[in-house]
């Protein structure tokens, strides 16, 4: 269920921006379920009077005693002490949870440093808050400058205002210890407020910070994780991972955290493997050790002079160990067969062909072609000489007169060749002579009109067609 300030109106989120999807106090960063919340307790006297209040959209997270008669449930805005004044945050949990946190982190809750919850925070406490926060990152750009004049080897992170205006807490990050008791004096000059300096590792820059990891998922700094264990390159080398520093390091630049996550599982399969086999002595030389298989009990050795890489089996390796005890060396190495189980049938990767620039005219012409072959009539018959081009009916002279006309016969030989030709001739008797279909004789009298074998041809000229108009 979403909260009251994400709605949707006219198409587009409101309040968090957070498209309307986010549950209640999903906008805080480090939010925490309370899975107790729902649960009643026998006696409600003795129940946690500590609460869990976030700053800063969760970038800081603090106890207060609940010493009011008021019960505060999550993400309500209370008004608690701070240096010299109050500031306001928002509870993040309440009740038995609570208590819980506290026994893992080893605060007593009768502690004196844990300071007090004033009242529920008023409408002046909130405006006065959000005047102060919006002085921050003018704050944060003048600070990185001061410290750039003084050639100091800092970056300041973050600057987060208390909400009365009267503190200013400035995280920074350093390699080496920094001289900052100048640096102090500027800041509370020209900011007036009272300056406290807290340094932070990377790992805590990039959790304020927040971003996207590798796996596509906000990053577990900045969400939920807020114990940074170390992470050395032994934990990789546990898990069979190639050392590569830009696939295992992080956005802060570290070692990526969740190699920690699967971590004991492997250590777990590791206990059945034997110890101190790394090299192997055979016959052909020394057999070095190059991963460890802990889904196959496998171990692969490679042999000098050679990239071909040898599966054994455990009891395969400690056999040759016990061999090499007693100074003996096998022969060759007995290899194990990997197979991949008959359950899994391996998917045919589909072969994708690139087709850009790959079309050319004659492909186009060829399928106009089959159209048109698709669109003819059955029933009329392929004309043998179809496909030839025809020849030009008309020369054009180069003094431009007129071509000469076709002779009779030529047309009747055309028409020969087709279905239908006798009914054509007849519609094209009375067409004039000098159009390109010419009118064409039946085949009898064609045949009766032919001139001797011997006998000259004689075309008719334009002049005795023009005698007659």
């Amino acid at each position: 269920m979403g909260c009251s300030s994400c709605g949707t109106k006219d198409g587009k989120p409101s309040g968090c921006k957070s498209n309307g999807g986010c549950s209640t106090g999903g906008c805080n960063r480090l939010n925490v379920h309370d899975w107790l919340a729902n649960l009643p307790f026998t006696d409600p006297s003795i129940s946690c009077r500590i609460v869990e209040v976030t700053f800063n959209n969760g970038s800081r997270k603090e106890y207060f005693k609940n010493t009011t008669l008021h019960h505060f449930s999550k993400g309500e805005m209370v008004s608690v002490e701070g240096i010299g004044g109050f500031d306001v945050g928002m509870v993040n949990l309440s009740g038995e949870l609570v208590r819980m946190q506290l026994k893992k982190k080893r605060i007593p809750e009768d502690s004196a440093d844990i300071k007090k919850i004033l009242r529920r925070a008023t409408e002046v406490d909130i405006q006065k808050m959000e005047e102060n926060k919006s002085r921050e990152k003018e704050a944060l750009a003048r600070s990185r400058a001061v410290a750039k004049q003084l050639k100091l080897v800092m970056k300041i992170c973050e600057v987060d205002f208390q909400a009365d205006g009267r503190k200013a807490t400035f995280f920074y990050t350093a390699e080496d210890r920094v001289d900052f008791r100048e640096l102090i004096k500027i800041y509370a000059s020209e900011f007036k407020v009272k300056v406290e300096m807290k340094q932070i590792g990377a790992r805590q820059e990039s959790a304020k910070v927040g971003g996207i990891g590798s796996c596509g998922r906000e990053l577990c700094c900045s969400t939920w994780l807020n114990e940074f264990k170390s992470v050395t390159t032994t934990m990789a080398r546990y898990q069979n991972l190639s050392i590569n520093q830009t696939k295992l390091s992080g956005q802060c630049g570290r070692l990526k955290c969740c190699l920690n996550y699967e971590l004991d599982t492997y250590l777990d399969a590791l206990q059945h493997f034997p110890d101190h086999v790394d090299v192997l002595l055979t016959a052909k030389g020394n057999a070095h050790l190059s991963k460890k298989d802990i889904f196959k009990n496998l171990m692969w050795y490679t042999l000098p002079d050679s990239n071909k890489q040898y599966p054994l089996t455990i009891e395969t390796v400690k056999r040759i160990k016990a061999m090499n005890d007693n100074g003996q060396r096998p022969e060759e190495l007995e290899t194990a067969e990997v197979t991949v189980s008959p359950g899994k049938v391996k998917e045919v990767e589909p072969q994708f062909v690139d087709v850009v620039g790959q079309i050319s005219l004659r492909s186009l012409e060829r399928n106009a072609q089959k159209r048109k072959g698709a669109s003819a009539k059955p029933n009329k018959p392929a004309q043998p000489g179809r496909d030839k081009p025809a020849e030009s009916t008309h020369q054009v002279q180069k003094s431009g007169s007129r071509p000469p006309v076709r002779e009779k016969n030529q047309d009747a030989k055309q028409a020969q060749g087709r279905p239908g030709g006798e009914n054509r001739d007849k519609s094209r008797e009375n067409r004039p002579q000098g159009n390109k279909g010419q009118g064409q004789p039946p085949r009898e009298k064609q045949r009766q009109n032919r001139p001797a074998e011997n006998e000259p041809r004689q075309r008719p000229t334009i002049e005795s067609k023009r005698e007659n108009p």
